[in-house]
């Protein structure tokens, strides 16, 4: 899923945690699901349009890449008070992607990837996918698949709004 979806699952899980748990076990148990949330999430993926390369060419891409992330960055500012659940949330993609992909490249002669590289934790998210999510559809390159990730990003504000009422 795409950023502005894991940051609105980061502000529910700190908001539930910090509602149902003391300290120091609200802290703990925000780091921990948030963490472990984003495997689940990431697994979902496939409902949505979430390409694994980059599709410079396609202007329909171009937008809807930079508009999740612009919403995410948003998102980020808006409800800074529950930063720990955006932080964990975040931090599978923050060490994939601003890491190990970093390091790989430059490692690589030929600056290509290797995604199957045991220092990725979307490795994890594929196990969970083939085991669990099988039967769901695959639309990560269904350009209406965009309606999906849309709706789920729906419910989870209308959440955060009914908690923090």
């Amino acid at each position: 899923m795409n950023l502005i979806t894991h940051v609105l699952i980061g502000i529910i899980i700190q908001i539930l945690c910090f509602i149902f748990l003391a300290f120091p076990f609200n802290f703990l148990l925000t780091i921990i699901i948030a963490f472990l949330s984003h495997f689940i999430v990431d697994a979902f993926s496939k409902i949505t349009y979430h390409t694994p390369e980059p599709h410079w060419d396609d202007k329909f891409w171009i937008s809807w890449n930079i508009s999740v992330r612009v919403i995410g960055y948003i998102a980020i500012i808006l409800f800074y008070p529950y930063y720990l659940g955006i932080i964990f949330v975040n931090l599978p993609d923050i060490w994939d992607w601003a890491i190990v992909r970093r390091i790989q490249k430059r490692r690589n002669k030929n600056r290509k990837i290797d995604y199957h590289h045991n220092n990725f934790f979307h490795r994890i998210v594929d196990k969970i996918r083939k085991k669990t999510l099988f039967w769901l559809p695959n639309w990560i390159y269904e350009k209406k698949a965009v309606i999906s990730e849309i709706l789920i990003d729906i419910a989870l504000i209308i959440g955060i709004y009914f908690l923090m009422i």
